[in-house]
């Protein structure tokens, strides 16, 4: 007996909880621009190295990126010049898709609810290539792995420490383009029994039907001057079958009275490639029965997002706004039969019914390119894999939608646009560079009809632009800002 009573008769067994972690393998699949890329003829890697400076030599000096541009032999099927090498470790910036945040806290969050670290695989791929290339890499990847874990000891002792003692299963979180090659590889074209041993699917702001973004890039500098990042991914782009599978294919296309969907004869027009649209367009409709099994999305909401498109002499011209179907399939109309037009949101780049796909959704109010490292959407991650008959992810907040330019230049004033709040009670909105240093709070108010904050900064780098509603909700984009000489619009 102590002081506080007597000591429970099981207290040695009380004390030795056993973890709560999953037998399965888990595949981690990011998506565009999120593995690292190494030339493995000039022995550099080409994307994805730290530093703010390398960042900043990529896009404002000329040919920066070139090594990224896909040659006619990797266009043929010769791909061995670039080597994925990781997913990536530090945060980035492209044009237009703007900020993505590094893959550490995804990784971390899985790797938390595993019985091992081996069960976990982190699949890099060459995001230049075709979705269909990748998914058949993958396919084989994922079975490898699924093998190597099953003779792994720690396999069996996660068995043991389960319900059912099955045998482990494959689980994919897969983050934007990640989703695209994941259901590639649950193609029975590729594993015919991969799907029936994978437990479940994970996707966050994965574009299933594409995204209206990926025009905006292939038209980039079509009727208007640019920056040179801008113009320089639209060149890379133009060359770039994975790319090309971002394209939407639903009826985005606002053609008159009508709606319809882009054709190869339309991506050329805007500054695409034919050949590899209608690569594209014969993929989908091939993936369009690939079943995910135990698929859960998580899609980003509450951002202002392209979701359609008119084009006037080559130019396209994006609209945050699109049509919708009756049951019956016919479009939704006016009473004089013009279209109606319906602005769902989405996460900046991937608009909400694109990602909102499958039999379980979580809508949260995120940026695209932090999907995968929010709070919540960790936690969503981390309940699929710790149970077989789980109750799924926490339900989304309101949060509010963040606009910020994707480039700035050092000196000049720029504004911070929040949308879905109508008051600056409880709002928090600060900046910092993207180690965390030199934060600054920032002074929000009406501007416009919108609540804005003003803001600049004095160096080059990159900034993140954070915002955290009274609902708790924290959003965050990263902004690059650059010498007056790469901002500026050239010929």
């Amino acid at each position: 007996m102590n002081r506080h009573g007597p000591e429970p008769a099981n207290s040695s067994a009380a004390s030795a909880v056993t973890a709560d972690i999953t037998q399965d393998a888990v595949v981690i699949v990011p998506g565009i621009m999120g593995s690292e890329l190494y030339d493995t003829v000039t022995q550099r890697t080409v994307w994805g190295l730290s530093g703010v400076s390398w960042l900043l030599k990529a896009w404002t000096r000329p040919k920066g990126l070139e090594p990224l541009r896909l040659t006619p032999e990797e266009l043929e099927g010769e791909t061995t010049r670039i080597k994925p090498t990781q997913l990536m470790r530090h945060s980035s910036w492209t044009p237009y898709l703007q900020g993505f945040e590094p893959y550490t806290d995804l990784i971390n969050a899985v790797r938390g609810c595993v019985a091992d670290p081996a069960a976990v695989l982190e699949f890099a791929y060459d995001w230049r290539l075709p979705v269909a290339v990748n998914g058949r890499l993958l396919a084989q990847a994922a079975r490898r792995h699924l093998t190597a874990w099953r003779l792994h000891p720690a396999h069996d002792a996660a068995r043991r420490n389960r319900v059912d003692e099955r045998p482990a299963r494959l689980v994919f979180v897969a983050h934007s383009m990640g989703g695209l090659v994941t259901r590639a590889a649950l193609d029975s074209t590729y594993d015919g029994a991969l799907a029936d041993d994978t437990r479940a699917v994970l996707t966050l702001g994965t574009p299933f039907y594409g995204a209206v973004k990926a025009t905006a890039i292939l038209n980039t500098g079509r009727g208007a001057p640019v920056p040179l990042p801008h113009r320089q991914l639209q060149s890379i782009a133009a060359t770039m079958p994975g790319l090309h599978d971002l394209l939407p294919h639903y009826a985005c296309l606002i053609d008159g009275k009508e709606a319809r969907r882009l054709t190869p004869g339309d991506v050329t027009g805007i500054g695409g490639n034919a050949d590899l649209a209608r690569n594209a367009v014969e993929f989908q409709e091939k993936q369009a029965n690939v079943r995910l099994p135990g698929h859960w999305a998580v899609a980003g909401t509450n951002q202002a997002t392209m979701q359609s498109l008119t084009i006037r002499d080559g130019v396209v011209h994006p609209h945050h706004h699109g049509v919708r179907r009756h049951t019956s399939g016919d479009f939704i109309r006016d009473s004089r039969g013009a279209l109606r037009f319906y602005d769902v949101k989405g996460d900046g780049t991937v608009y909400k019914e694109s990602a909102a796909v499958g039999p379980a959704v979580t809508p949260l109010p995120l940026q695209h390119g932090a999907v995968a490292s929010d709070r919540i959407a960790l936690k969503a991650v981390a309940e699929v894999l710790r149970d077989d008959e789980h109750l799924g992810p926490p339900q989304g907040a309101p949060g509010c939608g963040l606009d910020v330019p994707d480039l700035v230049e050092v000196g000049a004033a720029w504004d911070i646009t929040l949308s879905g709040v109508d008051s600056v009670a409880g709002l928090r909105c600060e900046i910092a560079d993207v180690a965390g240093q030199n934060p600054r709070i920032l002074k929000a108010g009406w501007g416009d009809g919108h609540i804005k904050a003003r803001t600049t900064v004095t160096a080059p780098g990159l900034y993140r632009v954070k915002v955290r509603t009274i609902d708790g909700h924290a959003i965050t984009q990263l902004v690059l800002a650059s010498e007056g000489g790469a901002v500026r619009e050239v010929e």
